[in-house]
């Protein structure tokens, strides 16, 4: 796996605020080059594919209708040690204890209204990157 590619969404909170040009500019400047994006709203069945490693969790349900609520915008995204550093940049979970300047701290509202969704292993990043742009011949 490439180390050099992650994985994110800007989640449907963060897109109905307004925030999908903040916060692409905010990954620009982070250093990351945007390898592909787009815009799209999931089904129910989809946010339900994409979550499946969460489906025993209690939060699955309302996580697949949080994430079918409303468009998103998928991106991959390229930069060293780009798995480790986008966590860095995101922020934590709850936004209350994301650091000054991260993304989570600037323009989320909660732990489930937390603005993007970043992989957390290259693994799922390329699991990850495949699931939106399967046609995409870099990963």
């Amino acid at each position: 796996m490439s180390d050099n590619i992650t994985f994110t969404m800007i989640k449907p909170d963060a897109v109905s605020n307004g925030y999908t040009g903040k916060i692409i500019d905010h990954i620009i400047n982070a250093g990351y080059k945007i390898n592909a994006m787009k815009y799209l709203w999931l089904t129910k069945e989809q946010a339900g594919q994409f979550y499946a490693v969460h489906s025993e969790r209690p939060f699955y349900n309302d996580l697949v209708s949080f994430m079918s609520s409303g468009p998103i915008v998928a991106a991959v995204l390229e930069k060293s040690s780009a798995v480790a550093d986008f966590r860095i940049v995101i922020g934590a979970t709850d936004p209350q204890k994301a650091d000054a300047g991260t993304i989570r701290q600037l323009y989320a509202k909660s732990i489930e209204a937390n603005a993007v969704h970043g992989s957390d292993s290259d693994e799922n990043a390329a699991i990850e990157s495949s699931f939106f742009f399967n046609s995409f011949e870099r990963f």
